[in-house]
């Protein structure tokens, strides 16, 4: 079996711990340090940007 990609790549979510402040917990690509909260943060954080991105691109140019 094949392993999957994340949806979220991995850039964005570094960006988004940024944002959220908790980027030195993660900075040694160990997710595992961050807590329930910040991962419900981050997850949060990139529905918000996802659905923002969205109506930008159905409300089109102008």
């Amino acid at each position: 079996m094949t392993r999957r990609r994340g949806i979220m790549s991995d850039r964005l979510k570094y960006e988004l711990a940024d944002e959220l402040g908790f980027s030195h917990k993660v900075k040694d690509g160990d997710w595992g340090n961050i807590t329930t909260r910040e991962a419900g943060s981050l997850v949060r954080a990139a529905i918000e940007r996802a659905e923002k991105l969205m109506s930008q691109r159905e409300a089109g140019p102008g």
